[in-house]
């Protein structure tokens, strides 16, 4: 069974996503349209995985071609087929089930970026309470 390590809220996880959005969006300028700071590192407070998840909003899915994953791999983020979710594609970078930056790739505006959007903002919003729970 694999041992999770839930770190205590570290303000840079806020300045890794920034110097990554930038990355990402250097590398695929011609097709991404934004890239947003989701899951727990993004919540200011919150004890978490130190993972940062990000989500690069497309077009369209298709416009992913093998260009773009070349240039994402040259940074870093590793292409990881997950058939079992045909409406996001992924990548990591760090090793297997020890990646440092996840990058799930929707469609900008789509019906899972809301929801991740929706899901982060609620947790920001009260974080407080839920910051507290993190505690016990």
């Amino acid at each position: 069974m694999e041992q999770v390590i839930i770190d205590s809220y570290n303000p840079e996880w806020i300045r890794r996503y920034e110097e990554e959005r930038d990355k990402i969006m250097e590398a695929v300028a011609d097709i991404g349209l934004a890239v947003e700071h989701i899951g727990s590192t993004s919540v200011p407070g919150l004890s978490a995985k130190p993972v940062i998840d990000m989500m690069l909003g497309v077009r369209e899915l298709e416009d992913m071609k093998a260009k773009h994953i070349e240039r994402l791999l040259e940074i870093g983020y590793e292409y990881v087929n997950k058939p079992d979710f045909p409406e996001r594609l992924f990548f990591r970078r760090g090793q297997w089930r020890a990646g440092t930056e996840h990058l799930h790739v929707y469609l900008y505006n789509g019906d899972n970026w809301k929801d991740n959007i929706r899901f982060r903002n609620y947790l920001r919003m009260h974080r407080s309470s839920i910051c507290s729970l993190s505690m016990l």
